[in-house]
């Protein structure tokens, strides 16, 4: 019982999410000028977040792409979800692997995951895949592009 019951709250609060992100991609849709980008941020404590969040930034990045093509737009993961990207477990997460490679090759996405963060568990910048930059931190990796003018959105 108190497993479901954690298991509906974790949906929920994912659906809030999901909800508020959504209002800022249409905030952003409705812009007469497009923003100079977009940053999208995951930080959450569960190693299999991503396999709902690159979807959902996949779909928010066509849309983005639909109304202004030139727009800039980068992902930035620095909770435990970052290590589903880590070399040795692609075949554990093959498909979240894939879908980042996608956004990377198909989508013209930055993708960055926290080498502070990777460093504590003792993950370095070779324990990733060469389409995935590793930033000094997570943190200030956003603030850099919020610095450049990019448009935060938080899933």
């Amino acid at each position: 019982m108190r497993n479901n019951l954690g298991c509906f709250l974790l949906a929920l609060l994912w659906g809030t999410a999901f909800a508020d992100s959504a209002q800022e991609i249409d905030a952003l849709l409705a812009r007469k000028e497009a923003p100079l980008g977009v940053v999208f941020e995951i930080a959450q404590k569960n190693e299999t977040a991503l396999e709902t969040a690159v979807p959902q930034v996949k779909q928010y990045a066509q849309r983005l792409r639909a109304r202004f093509p030139q727009l800039k737009i980068a992902l930035v993961t620095h909770g435990r979800e970052e290590f589903a990207l880590l070399k040795d477990k692609s075949e554990q997460y093959r498909s979240i692997q894939s879908g980042v490679r996608e956004l990377v090759k198909d989508q013209d996405l930055a993708v960055h995951v926290c080498g502070t963060h990777a460093s504590w568990f003792e993950k370095y910048p070779e324990d990733f895949p060469d389409y995935i930059d590793v930033a000094p931190s997570g943190p200030v990796q956003i603030r850099n592009y919020r610095e450049l003018g990019y448009v935060l959105v938080v899933l």
